[in-house]
């Protein structure tokens, strides 16, 4: 039989449960009538007559219909680089401790140095493994479909723009998606969307994840068994572990960026958790793309190899216009810096290589900073995003949001 739940899952469980009842999962940018939608460009009828939101015409898919399955609680997920072959999905299925399996997408986008984790899903079957708040609200799952975004309703508060939009990144060519519903998903996964959105999501592919739901069984007694059939390269997560430390340490994690041209030349990378918020990335990604090179201003630094030119170009930059002095070398923190967000278990986008931060003492998170504004125009000028902008301000932070030459 299964191992217990830790009383703390079972309160949390409820909780979700009667605030879904009662409150959420909400949609829109504020918590509005059930079967309101937030702004649509047209409608889908159901086979009732009825019509469903469709937000966004060219991602639309054939909306679900009404939830006719039993649920299932999610107790294992695997992450791959590549797609599970049908012979692995098929050999996962047939073992007698599985009850259930769902074949998702997945995928991680940097937004304001958070790396989340976004799944696409076929909605009509993928809910039954969400809470039962979320799978049970029909309007989820039509917006889903319509081509809307079903996101943590934390992060969906905190991160979305005036009009209820999300970039899956941080660069101009990252994908917009309008956030649909605030709705609870599986533990790890942050956001949903449907399977029409993986094209535009770069690097984005279908069926390199898969949910398991071992139901009364404890998952941890097939964990070898599912490691065998996938490899050792995929990320083999207990679920139930994740819920109460966040991460399963035991687990080797993936870091899969997706989203806009930077996700490109970054490469994916297999990580362990090795404590005190940080982590220890596969050795072979580190040796071909951290570097550490002299650049302008800052001395030697250690980045990720793609920021080198721009960052030198920006830094020229700042020199020319004769603010070198407003950057400070000796309050300079880092560029590569592999580890979680300070009391999170999501990665930061120093874990890449791709950000750095200046001028600590003065710009600390929270504050309109001290950072000089030309300063951060000639950054900006040279593809990085600035963490003054964003809804949580962090001004000491730039981050490599999109490719430019610098030549």
């Amino acid at each position: 039989m299964r191992r217990g739940w830790p009383a703390t899952a079972a309160a949390a469980t409820l909780l979700l449960v009667l605030t879904a009842c009662s409150e959420a999962p909400t949609t829109g940018r504020e918590p509005e009538p059930s079967g309101s939608p937030s702004p649509s460009e047209g409608a889908s009828p159901t086979k009732g007559g009825s019509t469903l939101p469709v937000a966004d015409p060219e991602h639309a898919v054939e909306p679900p219909g009404p939830l006719e399955d039993r649920l299932y609680r999610p107790d294992m997920l695997i992450f791959d680089r590549e797609p599970l072959s049908d012979d692995m999905i098929k050999r996962i299925r047939a073992l007698p401790e599985v009850a259930a399996a769902e074949v998702i997408g997945l995928g991680n986008v940097a937004i304001e140095n958070q790396l989340l984790t976004v799944a696409a899903v076929d909605g009509a079957t993928f809910r039954r493994f969400t809470p039962a708040g979320s799978a049970q609200t029909q309007d989820v799952w039509d917006r889903l479909a319509g081509g809307e975004l079903a996101i943590d309703p934390r992060l969906g508060r905190k991160l979305q723009d005036e009009d209820g939009n999300l970039a899956l990144g941080s660069g101009d060519d990252a994908p917009v998606v309008h956030i649909g519903a605030y709705a609870p998903q599986p533990e790890t996964i942050d956001m949903v969307v449907n399977e029409a959105w993986v094209e535009d999501i770069g690097r984005m592919v279908l069926g390199n994840g898969l949910i398991i739901s071992t139901d009364e069984d404890d998952p941890s007694t097939i964990r070898k068994r599912v490691q065998a059939i996938v490899g050792d390269t995929a990320s083999v997560q207990d679920l139930d572990i994740a819920s109460r430390l966040g991460l399963d340490p035991t687990a080797t994690q993936t870091a899969f960026l997706t989203g806009g041209s930077i996700a490109d030349v970054v490469g994916t990378f297999n990580y362990q958790v090795i404590g005190g918020g940080r982590i220890a990335p596969d050795p072979a990604w580190v040796a071909a793309n951290i570097a550490t090179e002299a650049v302008p201003i800052l001395g030697t630094v250690t980045c990720h190899r793609a920021i080198f030119p721009q960052l030198r170009a920006a830094l020229e930059d700042v020199v020319a216009q004769g603010l070198a002095d407003e950057i400070n070398p000796g309050e300079y923190a880092g560029c590569y810096y592999p580890r979680f967000i300070a009391g999170s278990t999501t990665l930061s986008n120093h874990s890449f290589g791709l950000a750095l931060d200046l001028n600590v003492p003065g710009n600390q998170r929270g504050t309109v900073g001290e950072m000089d504004r030309g300063v951060v125009a000639a950054f900006k000028r040279w593809g990085f995003a600035w963490g003054g902008d964003w809804s949580y301000t962090d001004p000491m932070h730039f981050e490599m949001a999109q490719l430019v030459d610098p030549r």
